[in-house]
Order: structure tokens, then sequence, then C-alpha cells
């Protein structure tokens, strides 16, 4: 048998690369649980921290703990927030979202992020309001710098807690929650420079301290908001991760190039689209094959990649599409048929067409059997048909086989 040296293979497979379904809902349960212990422990430190510096505060005559304390007691807020964004982000994909939910995590690091920044754009706004004021304020007793001191203590041991969770589960919002509690640890600190400033007579004192401890809070909450905002806007890998899979698909054997290759994070995983170019002489089961290849190795060498989708192409489409244009099989066929009844008399003849779309052009690889009802021999009919089908638009290569001998016309190289 003989075939086209040029076929062609066209399709566009998806190839998923999740962890096991099990596995997968074992590990976002688990890590659920530890989101969820860890910020209980932070909601009821906040709890019991609020309530004392704003009866503290009230008792010593300090502003500034009462404010703390207000402070520590809208992180509750927050503390909710993270277990209902960990508690429905870690639910597995369904029918309305095939992506699933990990992206919920990321809208809440980014409410966090801005939480954050109004919590220092208040901290600095209060205080430089303190510095240009004329008003005398009351000096606090030494109770208020003991509890300030005690809390920026609880504080940033809960921020180191909180941290080690993050880093463990690579969690954006846990990070973001750690920072939180350190801003409040930070809080306390500043009360403690305006307390040790009053007794001292160094009033001023705590606004400037105030003041840097805002800026250093407001870098912290750009960089988490900058990477949530950044995965919203769906924004890729940077370079280098992507020279990485683009010499992990080039070492496929059967690969050709590789092109629009396109990545997005989403929550702790990241997703991929891209082509990859193929000779055109395969069969669409080798092309297949090629592209679980494909699959298999970016599983194995990039494992942040939760999903991919690998689109096979048989020519360079980067530029353009040379065969979009071209007619789908059953026009093709139809025409092939009215020139073998033309020729034989009978349709009787026609036992399978193959189509290989290239350059813009339709390849016919066309098998004949020989029938009772045709009029003439199948060897003679098919030295007839071969110039008729070739004459057709958008005709390239046609290639006749039959069951009882070699092909009909030239070989086409």
């Amino acid at each position: 048998m003989q075939c086209l040296a040029e076929g062609c293979i066209q399709q566009s497979e998806t190839l998923i690369l999740p962890m096991p379904q099990t596995s997968a809902s074992s590990t976002a349960s688990a890590q659920y649980r530890i989101t969820r212990r860890v910020t209980l422990v932070g909601a009821v430190l906040d709890f019991i921290l609020g309530v004392i510096k704003i009866f503290i505060g009230w008792l010593a005559h300090s502003q500034a703990l009462i404010a703390d304390g207000i402070h520590s007691m809208s992180d509750l807020a927050t503390d909710v927030m993270v277990i209902l964004a960990a508690r429905h982000g870690s639910r597995e994909a369904d029918e309305a979202h095939p992506y699933g939910h990990d992206r919920i995590e990321t809208v809440a690091s980014v409410i966090l992020a801005s939480v954050l920044a109004a919590v220092a754009l208040g901290i600095a706004y209060d205080s430089l309001s303190r510095l240009a004021s004329d008003e005398d304020i009351a000096i606090p007793g030494f109770i208020a710098l003991v509890i300030a001191a005690i809390s920026a203590a609880l504080k940033e041991g809960i921020y180191h807690y909180t941290m080690r969770a993050a880093i463990k589960l690579d969690s954006r919002l846990l990070a973001a929650n750690a920072w939180h509690s350190r801003s409040d640890a930070l809080s306390s600190l500043v009360v403690m420079a305006g307390v040790g400033g009053a007794l001292l007579g160094f009033i001023w004192a705590d606004a400037l301290a105030a003041v840097a401890v805002s800026l250093l809070i407001l870098k912290v909450a750009w960089s988490i908001g900058k990477e949530g905002f950044k995965e919203l806007i769906d924004t890729g890998l940077d370079s280098e991760e992507l020279v990485r899979i683009r010499d992990t698909v080039l070492a496929v054997d059967g690969v050709r190039d590789m092109h629009e290759l396109r990545t997005r994070r989403m929550g702790q995983g990241v997703l991929a689209d891209l082509h990859v170019h193929v000779p055109s002489a395969v069969s669409v089961s080798e092309g297949h094959r090629i592209g679980d290849e494909v699959h298999a190795r970016l599983r194995r060498g990039h494992s942040n990649l939760s999903d991919v989708i690998v689109h096979v192409d048989c020519e360079d489409d980067t530029e353009h599409r040379p065969s979009s244009l071209l007619p789908l099989r059953e026009e093709v066929e139809r025409k092939v048929r009215a020139q073998i009844e033309k020729v034989f008399g009978t349709a009787d003849v026609f036992r399978r067409l193959t189509l290989h779309y290239l350059g813009g052009k339709t390849h016919m690889e066309l098998w004949l059997t020989p029938s009772v009802n045709a009029n003439m021999p199948i060897a003679e009919g098919a030295e007839r048909l071969k110039p008729l089908l070739e004459a057709l638009p958008d005709a390239g290569n046609v290639i006749l086989l039959t069951e009882i001998q070699s092909p009909a016309g030239n070989t086409v190289n």
C-alpha cells in the first residue's frame, strides 16, 4: 500500500493533569483544617486582647490603647473571612465552577490586603492629626504600657504561628492574615512608644513611630495585594518558568515546535494551554500519543501545573491558517462520489476516503474496490478518475488505491 507523503493530523486534545480525585479532596480538606485551626487560635486571642485593651485603656485614660483594642476586635472580622474563604475555596470543581474554587482564597487575600492598607492609612492619619493638634493629651497610666507590651508579644507570636502554616500550605490568604496580626503587634508598639513617650515627656514620639509603622504596613499590603490582583487578571508565569516549560515540550520526540503558550495562576496551581507542531504525515493516533507524552513530561517536570490543554497542529499556524476555509468531508465526499459515478456509472466502487488539509489544499487518498455494477475495470476507471479529482476546486495531491493493484497514476512526492 502506498500512502500520501504528507498526511495530516488536526486535533485539539484536552489533557488534564490533576491529582487523583480522592487524593486532591483529602489534601484540600487537610489544608482547610489547618487553616481553620490556625485562624481560630488567632481569633480567640484577638477577642481576649481586644476586650482587655479597651477595658484597661478606659481605666488608664489611654486613647491609644482603646484604639488598639478596637483594632484587635476588627481582626475578628478578617478571621471569619479567612475561615469562610478557606472553606469554600477548598471545595472541588463542579459543573458551575469547572476550574474549582481556588480564587475565592485569592479574592479574600486581596480584600485583606485592602484592609491592611486601610489600617495603615488610618494609623498615619490619626498620628499626623495628633501632631498637628494643639490640644493637650492626657498622660496614661503605666498599666497601659504593660498591656501594650503583652499585646505586642502575643500578636508577634501569632504572626509566626500563622506564617509557618502559610508557608507550609503555600497560602497567600494565611500569609495576609499573618501580616494582619503583625500589624496589630506593630500598632501595640506604637501604643508603647506613645505611652512611654508621654510618661517621659516626649508625646510627639508616639506620632512619629506610628507614621513609620503605617509605611511598613502599606508596603506589606502592597506586596500581598499585588500578587492576588495579578492572579485575578490572569497574569502569566515569569519568562524563566516559560522557558523551562518550552524546553520540556521541545524535548518530546515528534514535536517540531511549540507556540501560543499561555499560563495563568489559579490558587496554588497553574493552568496552561499551548500548541505543538508535529510532522504532517503522522496519524491522529500518533499525534494523540505525542500529546500524551507532552502531558506526562510537563506533569513530571512542573509539579505546579494543575491543568494543561495541548492543541496539536499538523502545520505551522502561527501567522495564518491556510486550510481553515477548505470544505469539510461531507462536501468533498459528495463531489468525489459524483466524479466516481461519472466514470464508473456507479458509486459502489467507493470504499474509503482519507483527507489531509495542508497548505490550503485538500489532499486525498481514495480507496476503490471492484464492483459488478461498474461499467469498466477498476484499473482503467482509476486512470480516468484521477485527473477529474485533481481538477476539483482546492484539490491537492490525489492517490488512488485498490484492493488488487498498485495506485494508479504517478507517485506523489
